[in-house]
């Protein structure tokens, strides 16, 4: 499989703006399996909370049904991040993903909700391990500050997971976490992992960037800077296969020494 991420663009617009960015996103990705992009991504993270329910969708909301065909046109799966319009009023910081016929194969909301901004408007999601198979791949799904709790990872990853892909939206100081951490969940858990940045800035928040494809070894396969980009890379099963048989850390696990005390 070849995954793409698309770290971009600098500075959000409207749903159509964002769409056709996508659309020349994936024509840049041509010969991509799968295009990763930001954590919402059609809308921006930092905005005004009546602006983003005012762009909420169902996941088969217009938008999607716009990105189904460029996904149709490219044969090309397509994740990114939108905010989600539930049941009852609800908003959810959410993620899509459809696969390179048009279908949507999975929606995840974000369950770690970062900071008062988050809590105040969106509602956390309950499904916590969220799967779908594109080309062959079985493909886990995280926002964000997700990624930064290894059980989540970690529970992905006994599910099967090849590759966790994570649209993001990272703002300074935080460069650890694409640079360490991200790298660390990739090895702990033997497995892929996409992680998608925006860039520039949004409002008082600064993106540091950074987006990169890890290997289950914890090997950068592929890294951006700060700046809006593109990047890609072949991800190798066979490689895949060989780091697992000598870093055996989900065959060795004693789940029994690992009780959390009671509330």
């Amino acid at each position: 499989m070849r995954v793409a991420i698309y770290q971009g663009p600098a500075a959000p617009g409207t749903k159509a703006h964002m769409l056709d960015a996508l659309r020349q996103a994936a024509e840049q990705a041509h010969g991509a399996d799968l295009l990763v992009l930001p954590e919402l991504f059609l809308t921006g993270y930092n905005i005004p909370p009546d602006q983003l329910r005012a762009a909420a969708e169902p996941a088969d909301g217009p938008a999607s049904k716009a990105a189904t065909q460029i996904a149709r046109t490219h044969n090309m799966a397509l994740l990114y991040g939108y905010p989600e319009q539930g049941a009852e009023g609800a908003l959810h910081n959410s993620a899509v993903l459809i696969g390179p016929d048009g279908h949507i194969q999975a929606n995840y909301r974000k369950t770690h909700l970062f900071g008062d901004m988050e809590r105040a408007i969106f509602t956390p999601g309950t499904q916590p391990a969220v799967l779908a198979t594109i080309a062959g791949i079985k493909i886990g799904v995280l926002i964000c500050y997700d990624v930064e709790f290894p059980e989540m990872v970690r529970g992905l990853a006994l599910r099967g997971a090849d590759l966790v892909a994570v649209p993001t939206a990272l703002m300074q100081p935080y460069h650890f976490i694409p640079q360490t951490m991200v790298r660390t969940r990739a090895f702990e858990n033997q497995v892929f992992l996409a992680y998608a940045n925006r860039t520039g800035t949004e409002g008082d928040m600064h993106y540091v960037g950074e987006s990169c494809i890890v290997a289950p070894d914890g090997a950068f396969l592929a890294r951006a800077e700060a700046t809006e980009t593109l990047i890609s890379a072949e991800l190798d099963m066979v490689q895949a296969a060989n780091s697992r048989s000598l870093n055996t850390y989900l065959a060795d696990r004693l789940p029994a020494h690992y009780i959390e005390p009671a509330p």
